[in-house]
């Protein structure tokens, strides 16, 4: 993949995202390695510092592979909407942007669940339940699994989570709520994008109590298909060998970086 080049439309600069250099972070030890970020300690506890990595895997680390670039735009594409969201009223753990590929976040306790908001059914849905490939879904379908590697991220309910210490009956309602206004919010963007979101994963954090918006949202995390031609233009791609996969990459962010407009 080529260097991401900012074309005209919404900059970090433009949503109000201070532009920082890591030397005024003084990032520290490095925290936690996992399969698409680091996390780095800093100076401030409340603060950590989040390097995407390029390394890509899939069916829970069976496949493994580089999609070079990836890290700027999924970094890039999580901040544009972060910060439209939070001008929205949901609250993320988003602080400000730093060199590509690197974004200063709150210190969130992330809490093991795993939440995904399905429009149309496709994926481990249709294997699951023989859902029609493609058809699209009447309502979203929320199902939430156990974010375990070692034991494939398992579907569990809510029972599951309550009963078992993951979040309180409270915890579960505020995300329940808040991944469906994340839907909400997300298709009218993602449609003037030319981009149809079929569905996505979602991972919350607690930040001085309150249930906040974690992780990140990128063609690594959400299915994309063209509104036009049907194209897959996410991690898909990579999962089943359709080549282009830097180049789907890059026009998902182009895209955004036109639809997203966020009122200051």
């Amino acid at each position: 993949m080529s260097e991401v080049k900012q074309e005209k439309g919404t900059s970090l600069k433009d949503l109000g995202l201070k532009e920082l250099d890591l030397q005024d972070i003084e990032m520290g030890d490095m925290l936690y390695e996992g399969k698409a970020k680091k996390m780095f300690r800093t100076k401030d506890e409340k603060q950590l510092v989040v390097v995407y990595k390029d390394d890509a895997t899939a069916f829970n680390g069976e496949k493994k592979g580089t999609i070079m670039g990836k890290g700027q735009v999924n970094c890039e594409m999580s901040a544009l909407l972060f910060r439209y969201l939070e001008a929205s009223g949901i609250p993320t753990h988003l602080i400000a942007s730093l060199t590509p590929g690197q974004m200063l976040v709150k210190a969130v306790t992330i809490l093991p669940v795993e939440v995904i908001v399905r429009n149309i059914a496709t994926g481990s849905l249709s294997k699951r339940l023989g859902a029609e490939e493609g058809k699209v879904l009447p309502h979203p379908i929320l199902e939430f699994c156990y974010k375990n590697d070692a034991l494939g991220d398992p579907l569990v309910n809510d029972d599951h989570i309550t009963a078992l210490g993951w979040a309180t009956k409270e915890q579960l309602a505020v995300i329940r709520t808040m991944a469906l206004r994340v839907n909400e919010l997300l298709q009218p963007v993602m449609l003037k994008a030319g981009l149809r979101l079929v569905d996505f994963k979602l991972e919350f954090g607690l930040y001085g109590g309150e249930v906040i918006l974690a992780d990140e949202i990128s063609p690594d995390t959400c299915r994309l298909w063209d509104t036009t031609t049907g194209k897959k233009l996410d991690k898909d791609r990579f999962r089943q060998d359709l080549g282009q996969v830097e180049e789907a990459y890059e026009e998902v962010l182009k895209r955004l970086r036109q639809a997203v407009v966020v009122e200051r």
